[in-house]
């Protein structure tokens, strides 16, 4: 079942792309990660332009994101106040990512550029996480329990000025911190159509200090309204969106987190986040063989 995508100027198999989709939304519902970071190595690996994957990867997360957002906000496990804070951020940090974008695009490194940056932070993230991950499931067979951890904000946090009181997330800090988190992941967002999740979820924790209860909720919060902007200026600017494509992979996704929170209710988790440790060094490791690897024809002329 060929489609035609208008804007990355190619034919597809629907029912591939769906499945791509699938498996990242397989993944999210096992894992409760975005798998923003994942949709566009999967969609470079099979034959999408980088620019074109990055720009639908973000659209197709913001679908994905709005049900959570909704069910996050029925429970009260959303700080909006913090939330807008980051949102303010990451709106400035997507024209920030613009402008990165199309200086990359205008250079001819865009796609050179998404794949380094893809293999440095998967790389760094998949190496933290099995690292973790192991010592976790060592402690488990071993009939350890982990350490508590007292929540308290990053001393540099708290050395900033002009605090303000967050009481959903229990904090009193400065809300400097809160925006260039969130001006971070709005540049991440537009380079390469990620979420964010990843990065933000232990940023919260461990920088902010936020309790657990509104992380993942204030978290969704931040990424819908972020995704939303990349996306619209990617649809102004670099033209690179493919709603087409984007639709096919939100079709996957939604089935595919469903089956996946099923599935994450019958295994361990600490085994689940060694096993997604893994999957994200594979993608880093292929994604590093990409850029190195010389091909046996540079050039290809294909007659039809």
């Amino acid at each position: 079942m060929d489609l035609y995508l208008p804007i990355a100027n190619l034919s597809v198999n629907a029912i591939v792309i769906i499945g791509l989709g699938g498996l990242v939304g397989l993944l999210s519902g096992m894992f409760g990660v975005g798998g923003g970071f994942l949709t566009t190595p999967l969609l470079i690996f099979y034959g999408i332009p980088p620019t074109v994957a990055a720009a639908s990867a973000a659209t197709q997360v913001t679908g994905a994101s709005v049900s959570g957002v909704f069910a996050h906000l029925h429970r009260n496990a959303v700080d909006v106040r913090m939330g807008m804070v980051m949102v303010a951020g990451g709106v400035a940090g997507t024209l920030v990512g613009a402008a990165l974008f199309r200086l990359l695009q205008n250079i001819g490194q865009i796609d050179t550029a998404i794949g380094i940056l893809y293999v440095l932070m998967l790389g760094g993230i998949g190496l933290l996480m099995a690292k973790e991950s192991i010592q976790s499931v060592i402690a488990l067979r071993r009939g350890q329990r982990p350490r508590a951890s007292k929540r308290r904000h990053h001393p540099l946090v708290a050395a900033l000025p002009m605090r303000w009181r967050f009481y959903r997330s229990g904090l009193y800090i400065s809300p400097i911190a809160p925006f260039l988190l969130g001006m971070m992941t709005g540049a991440l967002t537009m380079l390469l159509g990620v979420g964010g999740g990843f990065i933000m979820v232990p940023a919260m924790l461990y920088l902010l200090g936020m309790t657990t209860q509104v992380v993942v909720g204030t978290s969704l919060f931040q990424i819908l309204f972020v995704t939303v902007t990349a996306t619209m200026v990617h649809s102004l600017t670099t033209k690179a969106v493919d709603l087409v494509l984007a639709l096919l992979l939100l079709i996957g996704s939604v089935t595919g987190a469903q089956v996946g929170a099923r599935m994450s209710m019958k295994v361990r988790p600490e085994y689940l986040r060694v096993f997604l440790a893994f999957i994200v060094l594979i993608v880093a490791i292929r994604m590093a063989l990409g850029l190195g690897w010389r091909p046996d024809e540079i050039y290809t002329v294909e007659v039809r």
